[in-house]
Order: C-alpha cells, then sequence, then structure tokens
C-alpha cells in the first residue's frame, strides 16, 4: 500500500533521472568530439562542461605544456605591454547544475588575454579548416555514437514483430484500397518492411505529402503472393498534432489474444478512482462475461459516463467494483475512457523476427540506418519549416523524460536504439546554419575560407542575437507542446 501511495513520486524521480543520464551521454560524445579535436591541434581547452549554470563537480586536468612557440604560419601582432611566461592551468572538467547541455571553452583572444608563448594554443589562432574540423567533430561524435549502438544492437540481434495485418475495416482507406486482413506487409514505396516498426517508419516518412502510398502484401494463403495496394493521399496528416498513420489509413497489427487483464492506470484515470490495479483480470461487466480485452474495451466505449459494474480477479479472489467511464471525443464520436491499459502478452515465435549479423558485418547495416534516420530527420524538419506538417510534432526535454524513461523500463534494446535516434537528431540539429549553434559556426568559417577573411564582427554579433532568439523561441514551443499532452 505505501509503495502504491509513492509510486507517483517514484515514476517522477525516475524519468527525471532518466532524462539527465540521456541528456548526459549525448552532450558527453557531443563535446568530447569538440575537445578531442581541438587537442589534435593543440588547442587549449579551458573548461569541459556538462550541463550549464552552477558548477556543482569539477576536476582540474594537468597543466599543458607550451614550451612550443610555434605559430603555426600565423602571424603574430601584439602590444609592446604583452607578458609571456604566465601559467596555463590544465581543463577544468565540470558538472553544471542545469543537465539540458554542455559546452568546452577554447584559449581564444577574442574573449581572454593570451600571453605571446601561449598564441600558438589560441582557437582563433588557428587556420580556418582546423577550426572548421574542431566545430564539425562534435556533431561527427553524434552521428559516430549512432553508428556504434546499431552496430551494437545488429550484434547482439534486432528483434521485431511480423508485420502481419489484423482485422481491417473495409470504410477504411487500407479497406477501400483492397487490404484484408491475414496479409503480411513486406514493402511500403518499395522500401523493404520486416518489422511493424518499419512499416511506421516508411509510414512517418510520408506524413504532409501529397501523392500515392504504395503497399505490397503478401497473401498468406495464396502461396504467398504478393499483391499491390495503392492508397491516395493529399496534405497527408499535416494539421494532425499527434498524427498516427496507421491508425489513419485503417492499418493494425494482428496480435494475440488479450485478455482483460489490467497492465496500469492512469494517476488521474477513473480506473484508479474506481480502485482498479495492475493484474485486475475483468471477468463480468454488468453481468456481461468479458470475453478478451478487446470486448472490455467495446463495453467502456458504449457507456460514457454510465456506470458499469464490474467482478475483477485479484490474487485468486473476485472483488466488486464500480466505474464510471469518463466521455471523450473521438472525431464525432462520444466515447467512454477509463485510463487503463492492457497487460502485454508475448507474440508466438512465427510471429517475431529477429536480424543480427556478425562483428566485422555489422557496421554496414548500422550506418545505413545512421543515414536512413538522419534523411528522415532532415526531411521532418523541411516539412516543419515549409507547413507540411504541423510545429505541434516538436518535442522537448519533457517528452524527451518520458519516453527516455519508457524505452529504459522496456529493456536495454528499446533504450540503446533511442539513444541513437536522439543523437542522430542532435547532430542534425547542431548543423542547422543558425548562429550559436556548430552549423551557424560552420558557416561563418565556410564564407571565410571563400572570401579570404573573417565575418565582420557586427554581423557575428547580429547573427548572436537572431540565433538566441530563434532557439529561445523554438526551446519555448517544445516545451508548451509538451505541457499539452501531459
Amino acid at each position: 500500500m505505501e509503495l502504491i501511495q509513492y509510486a507517483p513520486m517514484i515514476e517522477f524521480i525516475q524519468t527525471v533521472l532518466a532524462l539527465i543520464v540521456t541528456i548526459s551521454i549525448l552532450v558527453t560524445i557531443h563535446e568530447f568530439g569538440h575537445y578531442w579535436v581541438a587537442r589534435l591541434f593543440n588547442v587549449h581547452v579551458i573548461r569541459f562542461s556538462v550541463g550549464f549554470g552552477k558548477v556543482i563537480f569539477s576536476r582540474r586536468g594537468p597543466s599543458p605544456n607550451i614550451s612550443d612557440h610555434s605559430r603555426e604560419g600565423v602571424a603574430v601582432s601584439r602590444q609592446p605591454s604583452t607578458r609571456a611566461n604566465e601559467k596555463l592551468e590544465g581543463t577544468e572538467f565540470a558538472v553544471a547544475a542545469i543537465p539540458l547541455g554542455g559546452y568546452v571553452k577554447f584559449l581564444d583572444e577574442r574573449e581572454t588575454y593570451v600571453p605571446d608563448d601561449q598564441l600558438h594554443m589560441a582557437f582563433n589562432r588557428k587556420p580556418v579548416w582546423q577550426r572548421i574540423a574542431i566545430v564539425a567533430a562534435g556533431p561527427i561524435a553524434n552521428f559516430l555514437l549512432a553508428i556504434a549502438a546499431y552496430w551494437m544492437l545488429f550484434v547482439t540481434g534486432v528483434s521485431g514483430v511480423v508485420p502481419m495485418l489484423g482485422d481491417i475495416d473495409e470504410n477504411s482507406p487500407a479497406g477501400q484500397a483492397g487490404l484484408r486482413g491475414g496479409e503480411e506487409i513486406v514493402a511500403i514505396d518499395g522500401a523493404v518492411t520486416p518489422t511493424w516498426s518499419q512499416v511506421n517508419m516508411r509510414l512517418f516518412e510520408r506524413l504532409g505529402d501529397t501523392g500515392e502510398i504504395v503497399i505490397r502484401a503478401k497473401v498468406r494463403d495464396s502461396f504467398d503472393a504478393e499483391m499491390e495496394y495503392v492508397i491516395g493521399i493529399s496534405g497527408w496528416l499535416s494539421d494532425a498534432d499527434e498524427p498516427s498513420p496507421t491508425r489513419d489509413l485503417g492499418l493494425s497489427l494482428k496480435v494475440p489474444e488479450m485478455p482483460a487483464v489490467i497492465g496500469g492506470v492512469t494517476e488521474d484515470g477513473r480506473a484508479k478512482l474506481a480502485g482498479l490495479l495492475g493484474g485486475d483480470r475483468v471477468l463480468y461487466a454488468d453481468a456481461l462475461k468479458i470475453r478478451d480485452w478487446a470486448h472490455l474495451v467495446e463495453i467502456i466505449r458504449e457507456h460514457p459516463e454510465r456506470s458499469l459494474d464490474l467482478v475483477v480477479e485479484r490474487q485468486g479472489a473476485t472483488v466488486d467494483l464500480i466505474v464510471t467511464p469518463a466521455a471523450i471525443l473521438r472525431g464525432n464520436d462520444r466515447i467512454g475512457f477509463i485510463g487503463a491499459s492492457v497487460q502485454g502478452v508475448d507474440f508466438p515465435p512465427e510471429m517475431r523476427t529477429e536480424v543480427n549479423y556478425p562483428v566485422y558485418a555489422a557496421w554496414i547495416p548500422a550506418v545505413e540506418k545512421t543515414w536512413e534516420v538522419t534523411l528522415f530527420t532532415l526531411s521532418s524538419i523541411k516539412k516543419m519549416i515549409v507547413g507540411a506538417i504541423s510545429t505541434k510534432n516538436l518535442s522537448g526535454p519533457i517528452t524527451i523524460a518520458k519516453v527516455a524513461n519508457a524505452t529504459a523500463e522496456s529493456g536495454l534494446e528499446s533504450f540503446i536504439g533511442f539513444i541513437a535516434l536522439l543523437s542522430i537528431s542532435l547532430g542534425v540539429i547542431n548543423l542547422l546554419p543558425i548562429p550559436v549553434l556548430d552549423g551557424g559556426h560552420l558557416l561563418y568559417y565556410f564564407v571565410e575560407l571563400l572570401v579570404g577573411r573573417p565575418v565582420p564582427e557586427r554581423i557575428q554579433v547580429w547573427g548572436l542575437q537572431i540565433g538566441v532568439f530563434f532557439i529561445v523561441s523554438i526551446m519555448f514551443l517544445a516545451i508548451y507542446n509538451d505541457l499539452t499532452r501531459l
């Protein structure tokens, strides 16, 4: 009873910890990319920080050797009062209070005084191609992390569910196209879909598009013959806040028979208010024997704001409960909802698939997967910018925290996959040509490379202000979207 009482607090702590761990991994790898390449080019790193704000832990590295007074081909022009032989402290490795990012701070004349004998270690004194490499190293490190994560998954084996279709409503887009339950989707728009997650991925790629979705499916009772089905779309789900492509098309995964066993209840739902607990098996509703979970859902949907007398089996005993489903709108229909999920069941072996590769070969599909997700991320950003999909799909730290916690609870495979996905997103976003981000700095350096001189400081200041405003606006929008989903 005490554990149930403190369950919300425990879940909150788990979610926060999942966010901190996830962000810390990504930020550490990203900043290490900058740090490693900077040290490769003999740039002194003053601070390596995971997080922002007040430093809660720090450790100083050894002082660098500044005996090399090489200017690496860069002319030095200093005032006569310049001093030398000042002690240069080692890199400060710090953990700060706000775990939503990080940074590396280089020795740089634009930010601090640099003695003559340390100029060869200043970031701003390095050739432009070295500065480009140092800045690009952060996003590249994120892509390498994703490749490593996918490599690990492909070596150990990636499990999935065969995309066998359940019952399909004949009036749905899929039903009108001719698809029927029992068929196995083998490809969408020519791309092979060995698992249900791949089906979802291919359909998400088409959000906001106009044209046709071509689904190739295997008809199992016809000697595995394959048929093609065409579904027309126009600005598909462009206005949807939380798009569900499979649901919109009328596609559903064939699942094993699910008994009416409660898996969990939402904190503020009618199920919890009625006293339902995880593990409860619903036997009767208003004296009607419950066949399975689908039957229970059907009855609940038909009784918005109307009491149901339930008989549940709990630890070998029967318990009588009364639940009143809340009324929610689903399209034009008013349906009942109690805030309860089903207890999961295992899929039979014939409906599961596992893909794995030898250690030496797994990097090939890992690179391909990283490239695929990168293109998908870029496409989604483009569609959001041009208005093809709603900006309400943008997620912030709250959603990241919830997903990180959920994937961590689902197992190591799910969490590693989520880390890879988030790492790619971080790498792509950081390469966007927005001042403040790595991509903005790269834009300046490429301009410098082309014209032979740095971008004027005045323009960089304007760009910085615009970039900060843009990033802050995006963050507020993402957090707002998160809050509306709670």
